[in-house]
């Protein structure tokens, strides 16, 4: 089972980048993982929301596979504590998906297509933050869930 952290758009920090690339080869020691950007770039951006929304949403379903189980990232989305993602990580891997998909959507949110075909809408926090910024506070969030699910140093309580 691969974990994927999918989102819109381009990269251009390569201070975060760095950082981001950092966490995810930490997190390869535990489990397969891997960084996704789905090029939204040719859209129309003067669409309707609604309707550039669809067109993402598009995309991004192109992309997936029936056996993916897919967490949209959403400001309006379920909190957690780490202790709490971590031990939703392990009951969300027990459930044997081919792959777990994490997403962060457009520059408009997420589509309600997407948001109704996710196994859970997941909020990083209530503010909004740039797309590498929550590619980077997920990732280390990822982690150290990792880290909680095997009792390593790394969080404390």
């Amino acid at each position: 089972m691969t974990i994927e952290l999918w989102s819109l758009g381009r990269e251009n920090n390569k201070l975060l980048t760095a950082a981001i690339e950092e966490y995810a080869a930490r997190i390869n020691k535990y489990n397969s993982f891997r960084l996704i950007t789905i090029d939204n770039a040719k859209l129309n951006k003067n669409l309707p929301r609604e309707q550039l929304l669809e067109k993402e949403a598009s995309l991004i379903t192109q992309k997936m596979s029936d056996r993916d189980l897919l967490i949209a990232l959403d400001d309006k989305g379920k909190t957690f504590t780490s202790a709490q993602f971590a031990a939703k990580l392990n009951q969300t891997m027990n459930l044997s998906p081919q792959k777990i998909i994490f997403l962060i959507g457009g520059s408009y949110g997420i589509a309600d297509s997407l948001k109704n075909k996710s196994h859970l809408l997941m909020s990083l926090s209530a503010f909004t933050f740039p797309h590498q910024l929550v590619r980077l506070l997920f990732t280390e969030q990822l982690y150290r869930a990792f880290t909680i699910l095997k009792n390593e140093k790394y969080h404390h309580e």
